[in-house]
């Protein structure tokens, strides 16, 4: 078992994000190059046109060399049952970071299958682009540089592609305190239908408040939720809860 799993404090790439948190919180990149250095491991230790080694080494990449913010692998596992249970043929996330989440929907849609992939911020995204290429994913997803709350840039760019009630699926995993806007936004365009599936990383480290106060008052009535007990990603220290909510009406 690698050392960060259980002792991240341990671990200078933990404490360098801490440092970096005001950076990592607005613009979605700690600073000090593990991004870039995470594509760059990627394209040299996994093999082509394999999505599952991709995923293999970016979770040994966050193990062994630095600590990264992405869902990890005991969540992803979480979110991987979730996306089963939805049957999902058309899915969108928001805050793509390396593109970790995008590979791990990527290889369980079926044939025909779409993800939209929106994120913020443009370094990110040439980097989840890149990486989808080399796992041979690149036709699965198209990732958007942007953001919902951008004055309906965003939304308006994927309305030419989203009918009506087409997705199925939905991962948050961006800003904690626009998680109950943007859900609302999702709302508001009509690509939501009842079945639809949400789930929201990191519900209770760092946190989302808003977002599980709104889930927990429209229990039974909008929303069915279930709240998965976990851990924050690469290590077994600190306790996370992932909420996977179900559209009724």
């Amino acid at each position: 078992m690698f050392l960060g799993k259980q002792l991240p404090f341990l671990r200078w790439s933990f404490i360098r994000l801490g440092l970096g948190m005001k950076r990592l919180t607005t613009e979605w990149q700690v600073g000090d190059g593990r991004e870039e250095a995470c594509a760059k491991y990627v394209l040299a230790n996994a093999r082509p046109g394999d999505i599952d080694d991709a995923i293999r080494a970016i979770d040994e990449f966050a193990y062994k060399k630095k600590f990264l913010i992405n869902v990890g692998d005991e969540k992803g596992a979480i979110m991987d049952r979730a996306f089963d249970g939805a049957k999902a043929r058309c899915a969108m996330e928001l805050g793509a970071y390396v593109g970790y989440s995008a590979l791990r929907i990527a290889r369980r849609l079926p044939a025909g299958g779409k993800l939209y992939s929106i994120e913020f911020n443009a370094a990110n995204a040439d980097i989840v682009r890149r990486i989808l290429a080399h796992a041979g994913a690149e036709d699965r997803v198209t990732v958007v540089h942007g953001f919902l709350g951008d004055n309906g840039a965003t939304i308006n760019r994927l309305k030419k592609e989203i009918a009506s009630g087409q997705l199925d699926f939905v991962f948050v995993d961006h800003a904690k305190d626009e998680y109950l806007p943007d859900l609302k936004r999702l709302l508001e365009t009509g690509w939501l239908r009842p079945g639809t599936v949400v789930v929201a990383d990191n519900v209770r480290f760092p946190g989302a408040p808003e977002y599980r106060a709104y889930m927990d008052a429209e229990e039974g009535r909008r929303w069915r939720t279930v709240a998965h007990e976990a851990h924050a990603e690469y290590q077994t220290l600190i306790k996370d809860v992932v909420l996977e909510s179900t559209l009724i009406r």
